[in-house]
């Protein structure tokens, strides 16, 4: 008999999720909140370990497809335009750039037609010993198993983790965009390191380009009546292209976002029920790791489902492989982003990386010069048939 899994949210880890189980022969329904299924935010890239993840799940060659080789790990650079380390031509780059759209796409042609349902927002959970029933305004549906992947503000993890902490502000704020191709066309991606912030670049999809400036806050929720025109006086003095980046962003299209994670959670899974991505391990965006380890999730959940006798056995194996790797990734993440917007450790930390031998830093910044970088996703074998 066929097992059935809810999946609650519709971004890119529970689209991971909803293709992962299809790939080992399990039907699913993603429960989305939103009126339409699409991906809020701007850019992002993805790391070799997240590429191995879309590999496992059968959309790599898409994924690929859809993204841009970015060197942003290999050029650093000051404000006055001056590089602490620089891509050699001809270089390799372990990283992918994506419009956080385009791999959203990619995932959402990959889960069967009629699997998700749009403007579901879930009221309710209720667990018995075979079976979890999730609610919502006007119906309620049954499975064998339930998935949260909601992001950090769960409604999963607020019904069935009530002691659970809120989101935790880091102190850090960033203002991303998406440059037109005019201004962007031929970016190799990089990252200018300023005294108290850094601005990253990403060339994207069809010649623009993502960029993204990260700083301190005091307080979350500080906004500007022109986002575009705050941010582009921080950096207005910052070499090139950063000015003409944000010049050639449209104004209503600047994003401001506060920075915030999760404590660590004691469990990601509760019985039939297990969390997944963001309403896990919500992590801050200085390892470029967010996306990368729901990606992970997906596959090793549906390794365990595959690998174990019961629904409950292999939430136990998720919970035990995935928790200890997705909190220390969240705490080095957290750590970066403190040293990366720290006017008091910015010396140090620059002139660090420009005394470090290229060949050493290249070396670190190899598909695997971490430990990060260097997982490998279990085997899915591929069950899946055409509904």
């Amino acid at each position: 008999m066929t097992r059935q899994a809810i999946v609650v949210g519709g971004g890119i880890g529970g689209l991971a999720a909803a293709v992962a189980l299809h790939r080992i022969g399990w039907r699913a329904v993603v429960l989305e909140r939103a009126a339409e299924v699409r991906e809020i935010g701007a850019g992002m890239s993805q790391a070799p370990n997240a590429m191995r993840a879309l590999d496992a799940l059968g959309v790599g060659e898409q994924a690929r497809s859809a993204g841009v080789p970015t060197y942003s790990a290999a050029n650093l650079r000051l404000p006055d335009g001056r590089y602490l380390q620089q891509a050699r031509p001809g270089d390799p780059t372990p990283l992918t750039a994506f419009h956080r759209a385009d791999l959203h796409r990619v995932l959402l042609e990959a889960v069967p037609a009629g699997w998700v349902r749009t403007g579901t927002e879930v009221t309710g959970i209720r667990q018995t010993e075979r079976q979890v029933t999730v609610t919502w305004s006007g119906g309620e549906a049954s499975a064998d198993l339930l998935i949260g992947a909601d992001g950090i503000r769960s409604t999963v993890r607020r019904l069935l983790w009530p002691e659970a902490p809120a989101p935790r502000f880091l102190g850090r704020t960033a203002w991303l965009g998406i440059a037109n191709a005019v201004a962007a066309d031929g970016l190799p991606g990089s990252i200018t390191m300023g005294s108290g912030g850094y601005l990253l670049i990403h060339p994207i999809s069809r010649g623009r380009a993502y960029w993204a400036y990260v700083t301190a806050a005091e307080h979350p929720e500080i906004r500007y009546t022109e986002e575009k025109t705050e941010v582009a006086r921080r950096v207005t003095t910052w070499h090139q292209p950063i000015p003409a980046l944000i010049a050639a962003t449209p104004d209503d299209a600047v994003i401001h976002i506060d920075i915030c994670d999760l404590d660590p959670l004691p469990a990601y899974v509760r019985d039939r029920v297990a969390l997944l991505g963001d309403a896990a391990h919500a992590m801050s965006p200085d390892r470029g790791q967010g996306a990368g380890q729901s990606l992970e999730d997906a596959v090793v959940l549906a390794a365990a489902l595959t690998g174990e006798p019961t629904v409950e056995a292999a939430l136990r194996r998720y919970d035990t492989e995935r928790r200890p790797r997705t909190q220390a990734t969240a705490r080095g993440a957290r750590a970066d982003g403190r040293r990366t917007t720290s006017p008091a450790l910015h010396r140090g930390l620059t002139s660090m990386i420009r005394l470090t031998p290229a060949s050493l830093w290249r070396r670190g910044i190899a598909a695997d010069g971490n430990a990060t970088w260097r997982w490998r996703p279990p085997h899915l074998p591929s069950s899946a048939t055409q509904y």
